[in-house]
């Protein structure tokens, strides 16, 4: 921690801050790192679906093959219209001059049915666990399924 001396009418005052920002302390299992890296660089997956377990740790919760539609994912995904995920996809499609395409993009479920207190710790956590998922291009935050539909992914992606 940081001290900061300051003085009032007279009065000696001590201040101590933080030397970071608090995080809302859900940490990612080591095995959710190593598991997107090897999708990134050696594709044996399509898809990750991640769950916060008892509000301390983000763990693996599906894992999609290689073959795996998006459809699959995004029914895995908001399968629990009750509770919020994260998921990862790597996603195919044509630019819009027709070249084929491959970009991974992170998802944020959280939809308006889930308790509050779900929704702020995955909020809080979001940042520091997509920043350990180097090479993520887009980000979609979904609140329905309407959000996670095929045609919105692709036009964020071709923007």
């Amino acid at each position: 921690k940081q001290c900061i001396n300051a003085e009032y009418m007279g009065e000696k005052l001590i201040f101590t801050k933080p030397a970071e920002m608090a995080q809302s302390g859900v940490a990612a299992n080591d095995e959710c790192v190593n598991k997107y890296n090897e999708m990134k660089l050696r594709h044996t997956c399509r898809f990750i679906v991640f769950v916060v377990e008892g509000d301390r740790e983000i763990k693996i919760e599906h894992i999609g093959g290689p073959e795996s539609s998006y459809a699959e994912f995004a029914s895995l995904l908001n399968a629990d219209i009750a509770d919020c995920r994260y998921g990862v996809f790597d996603y195919e499609y044509k630019t819009n001059d027709g070249r084929p395409q491959s970009k991974l993009v992170f998802f944020h479920w959280a939809p308006d049915t889930a308790p509050v207190k779900r929704k702020m710790i995955y909020a809080s956590s979001k940042e520091s666990f997509k920043r350990k998922l180097i090479g993520v291009s887009k980000e979609v935050q979904a609140t329905d399924a309407a959000e996670l539909d095929s045609t919105v992914v692709e036009d964020l992606l071709k923007k």
